[in-house]
């Protein structure tokens, strides 16, 4: 649980709906917004669940961001991204537990961004690469994973399966925020994915400013096709800069701070050359193989990113 409305909505349909005993599992990277810290108390408070928090060693977290500002590249969310897969995947395995329940969905997310945007995040062979480019320490207590592990050795190995509840009900982004505001006094945020305090300055801020990406685009484009959002309220929504409602100074002063560099050094990472994915080692081809097996055969939907 993030403490964003799909994983939000997840634990109550599991717990109320399901009838089931979940543990509510959170990965904390180290940038929670106060209002991330406060959804999840209030769903664990009012559902009477437990709550198990992992913590991601700070400082070999900040050595790899740092790294992947160094790279040049669009997907610097990466480490954060990749910390939560491979802990949820550690955790499981260490304790045998067979079932995963996730918030990702169809209905909010049948739409993927692209690759050039942010590429996927579970490639540990490109998080390595561009850490040894760029890193100053060893990595010794963060976790990785990989693809072949979490789509392979785990599921038909160790019988872990990750299970996607909402695509099994009827899940209206609109409707589940105001349910669960009234239910659990549940607070919401500016956009999706917004719980996190570096995933709101990189989405809001730092893509569209240095690469022109806006991923209202493609949250818009899912919200369409599931007749949640009428085109022209997109485009109306798009009319607006991504971060208007945002104290672009402040987050910067406060990105920089807690990465402990200064404003002139994160600048400096904003106008340095641009750099894509095809810049360092990958496993794409891993990726485009196994996403072609498995939509053939069924076990997995959607095109090609």
């Amino acid at each position: 649980m993030s403490g964003g409305a799909d994983s939000s909505y997840l634990v109550y349909l599991a717990k109320d709906k399901l009838g089931l005993r979940p543990l509510v599992f959170h990965v904390d990277a180290g940038w929670n917004t106060q209002v991330a810290v406060n959804n999840i108390e209030k769903l664990v408070d009012g559902l009477g669940l437990d709550l198990y928090t992992e913590v991601i060693n700070w400082t070999e977290m900040r050595d790899l961001q740092l790294a992947f500002f160094k790279s040049g590249v669009p997907h610097i969310d990466t480490p954060q991204d990749h910390a939560f897969f491979a802990t949820m995947y550690k955790f499981a395995e260490k304790h045998g537990i067979r079932y995963i329940l996730t918030g990702a969905n169809y209905s909010t997310e049948c739409i993927r961004n692209p690759v050039e945007w942010m590429y996927y995040q579970s490639d540990s062979v490109q998080l390595r690469d561009i850490h040894r480019r760029f890193g100053t320490m060893e990595l010794k207590s963060f976790p990785i994973t990989s693809i072949l592990k979490h789509k392979i050795f785990l599921p038909y190995f160790k019988r872990i399966k990750v299970v996607h509840p909402l695509n099994y009900v009827p899940y209206i982004k609109k409707s589940a925020v105001e349910f669960l505001k009234n239910r659990f006094g549940w607070q919401t945020y500016p956009q999706k994915h917004f719980e996190s305090r570096f995933t709101r300055f990189y989405e809001g801020y730092w893509l569209p400013k240095r690469f022109g990406y806006d991923t209202r685009r493609v949250q818009f484009s899912s919200l369409i096709l599931t007749d949640q959002m009428a085109r022209h309220e997109a485009l109306d929504e798009l009319q607006r800069c991504p971060h208007e409602d945002m104290d672009v100074t402040a987050e910067m002063r406060y990105v920089a701070s807690k990465l402990e560099i200064t404003m002139q050094e994160l600048q400096g990472y904003l106008d340095i050359p641009k750099k894509t994915y095809r810049d360092y080692r990958s496993q794409e081809y891993v990726y485009r193989i196994g996403a072609s097996v498995m939509r053939k055969s069924g076990l997995e939907r959607g095109g090609k990113r």
